[in-house]
Formats: C-alpha cells, sequence, structure tokens
C-alpha cells in the first residue's frame, strides 16, 4: 500500500492476488457451467422485440448483483440494531436501511452503493456497511436511490442530495456529530459530488468524503482503461455499457454531477479518503483525484490496495484486503467525527 497516488499504470498488468484469482476462476466456472445447462428452445413465433430482451437482461443483473457475499444476519449481530427506514425524496419515499452501532454514536455517514447506477442495493452492501457502522461508531445510512435506465441521471444524484439532507437532520438531532459521505464505484462518484455540492453551500458540508475505487472523469480515457481493459471483473466495455445507461443527452456528460474530476476548483472541500483496486480499469481516476485534491489543498488519505479487482469491497468475507479497506475508513471516520462530538443513541 502506498499514500502516493501513483498515475504511472503500466501496458503490463499486474498480477492478480491469491483472493482475485480464485474469484475469477470461480466467475469463469460459473459461467461455463451455465452454458452446459442452457435448454435449447423452439424460437417463438414472430421476432422478440428488444425491449423485451433488454429487459429480462436487466432482471436477471439486478437479481444476481444484489446478493451478499455474507449472511445480512451475520453481519448485523456486532450493531446495535439496523432499521428499515423510508426517508424523502423527489420522486416519493425512498426505502433505506440504518445501521445503529453499539455505545456512543458520533455522527451519521451516507453510504451510496456501486453497480454503475444500474443495479445492486440495500442487500449487496448490507454487511459493508454494518462493518463501517461498527469501525467508525457512527450510524450509516444505506439508501435504495432509483435506478438507470428506468431513471437516468440526475435522480441518482437528487435521490442522494435528499438522503444527505435527512440524515444531516437525523444526526444534528440525535447524534451531534455532523455527517460523512461514502460510496464505492458510481457511488463514489456520487459521494464526490455531494462533497462538491456541500462546498458550494448547495447541501449539508461532509466533514469527511470516502471514495472507494471512485469513477469521476465521465469519458477522458486513463492508462489504466487499456491495460485493465478485459478480464479483470469490471471491462472496459462494461464501463460503456454503463455509461450510456446512465446518462442520456450529450450536454450530461460533461455535467458537474457526473463528472466531478473535471470540476476545475476543488479547493476547500472536506478531507478525503481515497482507495483504489490495483487490477481495476478505474484504477488511474481515483488515483487522478487524489492527485488533484493534494494540488488544491485537500488533505488526502490515499490507498491502492495490491492484486486486487474492481468490487473488491464486496467481497471483503473473503477478502482480507476488503476488510482492511473499512477499518481505515473506519478509523479515519471515527476521527473526524470525534472533532464534532456526540451524543448517546436515543
Amino acid at each position: 500500500m502506498s499514500d502516493q497516488a501513483d498515475l504511472a499504470t503500466p501496458a503490463t498488468p499486474a498480477r492478480p492476488n491469491l483472493p482475485s484469482r480464485l474469484l475469477l476462476r470461480w466467475i469463469a466456472w460459473q459461467a461455463a457451467r451455465k452454458v452446459r445447462h442452457v435448454t435449447i428452445r423452439p424460437p417463438p413465433e414472430g421476432p422478440v422485440p428488444e425491449e423485451k430482451v433488454a429487459a429480462h437482461f436487466l432482471r436477471v443483473l439486478r437479481k444476481n448483483m444484489d446478493t451478499p457475499s455474507f449472511p445480512p444476519f451475520l453481519s448485523s449481530l456486532p450493531l446495535r440494531r439496523v432499521l428499515t427506514v423510508e426517508v424523502p425524496g423527489p420522486a416519493g419515499m425512498m426505502k433505506a436501511r440504518l445501521f445503529v452501532p453499539h455505545g456512543r454514536v458520533r455522527g451519521a455517514v451516507l453510504y451510496l452503493h456501486g453497480g454503475g447506477f444500474v443495479h445492486c442495493g440495500l442487500n449487496s452492501h448490507h454487511g459493508i456497511c454494518c462493518r463501517l457502522a461498527r469501525t467508525s461508531g457512527a450510524a450509516v445510512l444505506l439508501p435504495d436511490y432509483r435506478l438507470a435506465p428506468e431513471h437516468p441521471f440526475p435522480a441518482a444524484v437528487e435521490d442522494a442530495q435528499a438522503a444527505l439532507a435527512w440524515l444531516a437532520r437525523l444526526s444534528a438531532r440525535f447524534w451531534g456529530g455532523g455527517v460523512a459521505v461514502a460510496g464505492d464505484s458510481a457511488g463514489g462518484n456520487l459521494a464526490a459530488v455531494l462533497a462538491q455540492e456541500g462546498r458550494s453551500g448547495v447541501g449539508p458540508t461532509p466533514v469527511l468524503q470516502v471514495l472507494y475505487y471512485p469513477s469521476l472523469y465521465g469519458r477522458r480515457t486513463f492508462p489504466s482503461h487499456q491495460t485493465y481493459a478485459k478480464g479483470y471483473f469490471l471491462s472496459r466495455r462494461s464501463m460503456e455499457w454503463y455509461g450510456e445507461q446512465y446518462i442520456q443527452t450529450v450536454q450530461d456528460w460533461t455535467d458537474p454531477r457526473f463528472v466531478p474530476g473535471e470540476n476545475p476548483d476543488l479547493t476547500g472541500l472536506a478531507p478525503a479518503v481515497i482507495i483504489t483496486a490495483e487490477c481495476d480499469p478505474m484504477h488511474d481516476e481515483g488515483a487522478a483525484y487524489a492527485n488533484a485534491l493534494r494540488r488544491a489543498g485537500v488533505p488526502v488519505l490515499y490507498r491502492c490496495y495490491p492484486g486486487t479487482l474492481h468490487a473488491f469491497l464486496n467481497f471483503y468475507a473473503l477478502m482480507p484486503h476488503g476488510k482492511a479497506a473499512l477499518r481505515l475508513a473506519g478509523r479515519a471516520l471515527r476521527k473526524a467525527f470525534a472533532h464534532h462530538g456526540g451524543k448517546a443513541v436515543p
């Protein structure tokens, strides 16, 4: 691990570590297994509408990707309580889970899940939020924000804004420790956007922003996009597909609420913890943002975990680096909230 955000991604890819290699082999085995068990059926009469095929693919994708890597009830055991709540949003009430640790609660964290703005949700990131709440000593809110393509940009941003405003009011009333923003991948994008908006006075100002392998620069290309374009869990083509689902107009590709990395003024932003995966096409985006923040005078704690893949946090139960990344952010959050006091949990 290094504190330096190294952008010199070599053309020759690094070798994934042992847990990552096992995961890639398991994915390949699962794919081959499904192919062997495909049942050949006669084609239906007439053409199948393209939108019907896309809808079926999306249903299957979301079902598979909203599966936790560790049983949720076991993840919840070390916490005082896990509550299902509803948060008011621009399109109505939004489902969410609130994770409350034992002991004196200091502040609250809005955690925004990854999934390319298209999939994942309350189940896939349940264990991540349990661990983050326990290690940080803060309450963690995981909102089920609207997903693309049914709800394209800026629906996810608007839901994240509403969730943060609601959480800030709750924290001020019960815990008095301020709020922080955190997220992985697409969620890291949303967290970075909220931090910039807080600096501009659009919403609450977070005490810390935690960005796990974030997507920040839209269409700008980086060396890691090519080095790890294929065969490392997240592919370059998948990144492009996610963008096509979320972004609907040409103007949106340059909107600061989608490309926070292109903001020319990063001064005065909340301190950041930025964590990247070495064998990830998006590695260089997080590293570039860490360097840009430092140049703007923003305190940054940067870590790149060697041999890891994109989304390694979701497999924390099997990957030691996933647990380490959660501990690192938890300690930073605990330190940030300690400066804001706290109250006993109600």
